[in-house]
């Protein structure tokens, strides 16, 4: 979408105090459906949701017991600089508080990077598919999107390089991606950074960070002493079960953290959030665990996929792409109707494909199950 539009004549009619015509033709994020919401519509008693890669878990009793204690002060307004919360995640990461920046879940600290170093008309790279936001915010700030396709659901990551003009000012690599589940490994970054100018922020989202096991993935936080325009984004929304909560953070050079720091809305992560996101940092044994248990159940997955026949691309996240090998919109509506919440990926221009979460034993036998019956009357 070009950056610089001038509003058209149905634009102006829609809205006549004004809006950027960019804005008006924007295709607004679409969440998975709420479980609340798919048991009003369809007068279902027993739904799961398994579409928005959330842990099936839920946080630790410690955690719990963390918000419990925090709800008594929410009459007061919640520490603007996470005081507690940063000094625990700097020693746990190895690095400075000042490196850290916190934000209302990871995409905040996504939308205020772009805010803060891409002008209008500048160009972002991304793949695609790819997490939707990088997208959507790169064309809130009128930046020029150059999405490059994957190869083989991996980054085309010579494809990216080319992209580059001496207008690029930032580039978005997720590491695991999603919805592809596939991952970036260290040399294959290194090489990356070596051949991008320093002028370019590279942004690597490591959202599902806490799942990855594989041997080569990148020491992200060992390369900001070399790449000053690196920039990572971890989250607790994902394996730590605090998605209600919203509690992501950036990681960077400490000058890049300042500039983000002027932009970051007062007070954005809230006082239980904050409390919930420190206890997680002293209860890593139960993660531990949930991370073991989420191993298991993908590999069940995997070989009851093989069994079914159903194609599948492999991952080292909580989720995973499965090719239904027929229309994936109507595959997710018929398994909406059965109390299975997945993601429909045709809007992702995957029109075969569904992506669903690994969730609990019990809720991975329910989809498979459910799946079973709708392909073979399929």
């Amino acid at each position: 979408m070009p950056p610089f539009m001038a509003m058209t004549e149905e634009t102006k009619k829609k809205y006549p105090f004004g809006v950027k015509e960019r804005i008006a033709r924007l295709e607004p994020y679409r969440p998975g459906k709420p479980i609340d919401e798919v048991k009003r519509e369809l007068g279902l008693k027993d739904v799961i949701k398994l579409a928005s890669n959330e842990s099936p878990y839920g946080p630790s009793p410690k955690v719990l017991q963390a918000m419990r204690q925090t709800i008594k002060q929410v009459n007061r307004y919640p520490d603007g600089g996470c005081f507690y919360l940063r000094d625990a995640l700097a020693k746990h990461l190895g690095v400075e508080p000042n490196q850290l920046i916190f934000g209302n879940g990871s995409d905040e600290v996504i939308v205020t990077a772009l805010r803060a170093f891409v002008q209008e008309g500048e160009e972002v790279v991304i793949a695609k598919p790819s997490f939707l936001i990088y997208e959507i915010a790169s064309c809130v700030v009128g930046a020029q999107v150059k999405a490059i396709p994957l190869k083989d659901f991996q980054y085309d990551l010579e494809g990216m390089k080319k992209a580059v003009s001496p207008k690029t000012k930032m580039i978005f690599i997720g590491n695991p991606d999603n919805p592809a589940g596939s991952y970036v490994s260290q040399k294959q970054l290194e090489n990356f950074l070596n051949e991008i100018s320093s002028q370019i922020l590279v942004f690597v989202d490591e959202a599902y960070f806490e799942y990855v096991q594989a041997a080569d993935y990148p020491d992200t936080i060992t390369l900001l002493s070399k790449y000053p325009n690196l920039i990572i984004a971890r989250t607790f929304s994902k394996m730590y079960g605090l998605a209600g909560l919203r509690v992501g953070f950036g990681i960077a050079r400490s000058e890049v953290i300042d500039i983000l720091n002027r932009l970051r809305e007062p007070f954005n992560v809230n006082s239980i959030a904050q409390a919930a996101a420190l206890a997680c940092l002293k209860d890593q044994a139960y993660y531990r665990r949930i991370a073991k248990e989420i191993e298991e159940q993908r590999k069940f997955l995997y070989q009851s996929f093989e069994k079914m026949g159903l194609s599948f691309v492999k991952t080292v996240t909580n989720f995973l792409l499965i090719d239904v090998k027929t229309k994936s919109d109507e595959v997710s509506c018929r398994l909406l109707k059965k109390g299975v919440i997945v993601r429909d990926m045709a809007f992702w221009g995957l029109p075969t494909f569904i992506r669903v979460t690994i969730g609990a034993p019990s809720e991975n036998r329910k989809f498979l199950r459910v799946l079973k019956e709708i392909l073979k009357s399929a």
